[in-house]
């Protein structure tokens, strides 16, 4: 498997995904702005989205994969088969005890989750009715990620990949058709994200039968090797999904300002799309590719994969940072700028974003350095780190919240993810799994240079073109675009002046295996 290529064709298909997500979220803001149905809703789809990330985006790979894996190479693809199925029946059991246990304790919930919202009993109920909608797609977005799962193992990335495309079309559809009939957008978007689950349930479904992995449904047993699976998914689970509870604590924290949830969401959607681009499709393709390796006792392999997961991911992420921190007024403005979303949003937000850019290479390396622990069935010392970043994450976030407000809940978690990223770094360092070699050690200090020439051209380049944003839609949307392009154009020239990364490197990177 080559490490890169694949990669590529996640990343590929997840920036497809999120393009269709900005268009979604610009219908959004121009639907409800953020105002107080804005709120309720972004809180009714945090959950649900907080599960997609956690399990479709990795984190449910970190026990089953390596475990799925060793049965398939081990014992052959019934038994492989078996296990899927006995995880199936049991995983299934557990979600409609849980999807009904939170319906009708939403309420409460709700007073957890988003407590500023008791002292508005409108914009409560609003909540907790968008949320109550909204939860299964829990119950199939969960059985989603044990789809994906089984076709990651099988070498097929790009099913599970293009599953949140199906999210996103659905939602536009919701947008489109079912606003306009309702006198409460946020209802009809509530509805969107449930249709969505099934949508995607029924692709992975497909894309399984395809691959001739068709999964039956048993009676739940907790056999050895589903008791095993749960006792590593946890600990995985809430680690591999840390930055997902980290920003869920800031939305409690932020529900206490007005306004507040809706600027985090918006910041939060811009620096996600290189997260998911980068770290998480990485994260995704470098597990079975770690798993396969230690298998073989190819340490040397395993080392070789880690460092370049490392330098590749470092490669796209710093530029992508620095320039949306030098641009986040100008790209906030571009996409949300319309209808109930105002000037004064736009401020805010950018200053969000630009919190959020400077912890973007601390985000990826979590979803880099995770499977190194995951392919060696530790999932408990990534869980200790994971509590204490959001310990730290809490604690930040509460102290800065009263001296800065929305903008200590963003700085707070930012901090929690370079601690997070810090902790499994140096542990993976003492333990000997990770050390970098000659190759990333001379690399990353160019990459650094390079990132920092293209954000000074970057800054330049706005202020020469800053009336043109200011002009109607296509003459500010191509302004940034032209922006963006070159930024590019000068990023990639300095790596190749400085010796960052040459075109040839690029070319072995895609074929070497």
């Amino acid at each position: 498997m080559n490490l890169v290529r694949s990669a590529a064709t996640v990343g590929g298909t997840t920036l497809i995904s999120r393009l269709l997500g900005f268009l979604r979220d610009v219908m959004v803001a121009a639907a409800v702005g953020t105002g107080p149905i804005a709120d309720a809703f972004f809180v009714a789809f945090r959950f649900p989205n907080m599960f997609r990330s956690i399990f479709a985006e990795g984190a449910f790979n970190s026990a089953f994969v390596p475990l799925f894996a060793k049965r398939l190479e081990g014992e052959g693809e019934a038994a492989a088969r078996r296990f899927a199925e006995d995880a199936l029946a049991v995983l299934l059991v557990a979600l409609l005890v849980l999807t009904v246990a939170a319906e009708i304790a939403m309420p409460w919930l709700m007073l957890v989750f988003a407590p500023g919202f008791s002292e508005d009993p409108q914009k409560f109920g609003w909540a907790v009715e968008f949320t109550r909608i909204a939860f299964p797609y829990l119950l199939f977005i969960s059985l989603t990620a044990l789809q994906s799962a089984i076709l990651n193992s099988l070498g097929r990335f790009f099913p599970g990949a293009a599953a949140p495309v199906m999210l996103n079309i659905t939602m536009i559809g919701a947008i489109l058709f079912l606003v306009p009939l309702t006198d409460n957008p946020g209802r009809a978007l509530a509805w969107g994200v449930a249709a969505a689950g099934v949508v995607q349930f029924v692709w992975l479904a497909v894309s399984l039968w395809r691959a001739g992995m068709v999964l039956r449904l048993r009676m739940p047993r907790l056999t050895p090797d589903v008791r095993r699976l749960f006792r590593l998914g946890v600990p995985g689970v809430i680690a591999g999904g840390i930055t997902q509870v980290n920003l869920t604590i800031g939305t409690m924290i932020a529900s206490l300002q007005a306004g507040a949830v809706s600027w985090l969401y918006y910041a939060d959607r811009i620096y996600q799309l290189p997260l998911a681009v980068i770290g998480i499709a990485i994260g995704i393709v470098l597990l079975p590719e770690l798993s396969r390796r230690l298998r073989a006792e190819d340490h040397g392999g395993a080392s070789w994969s880690q460092n370049r997961a490392v330098e590749f991911s470092m490669l796209l992420t710093v530029p992508a940072a620095v320039g949306a921190g030098v641009l986040a007024a100008d790209i906030i403005r571009v996409l949300f700028e319309r209808g109930a979303f105002t000037s004064a949003d736009t401020e805010a937000t950018a200053l969000a974003l630009v919190i959020y850019a400077a912890g973007l290479p601390a985000f990826v390396l979590i979803k880099v350095f995770q499977p190194a622990f995951f392919a060696r069935e530790d999932t408990k010392t990534p869980l200790r780190f994971a509590a204490i970043s959001i310990a730290v994450n809490i604690v930040a976030s509460f102290a800065l919240f009263f001296y800065f407000g929305f903008a200590g809940i963003a700085t707070g978690t930012t901090l929690a993810a370079w601690v997070n990223a810090g902790q499994l770094g140096a542990r993976l360092y003492a333990r000997g799994e990770f050390a970098p070699d000659a190759m990333l050690a001379r690399r990353l200090p160019l990459i650094l240079l390079a990132s920092g020439g293209m954000g000074a051209a970057l800054w330049f380049g706005a202020e020469a073109l800053t009336p043109f944003f200011e002009d109607d839609l296509l003459t500010s949307i191509g302004a940034l675009a032209l922006l963006i392009a070159g930024g590019v154009l000068v990023y990639f020239f300095l790596c190749q002046v400085t010796g960052a990364v040459r075109l040839g490197d690029l070319r072995r990177a895609f074929t070497r295996s």
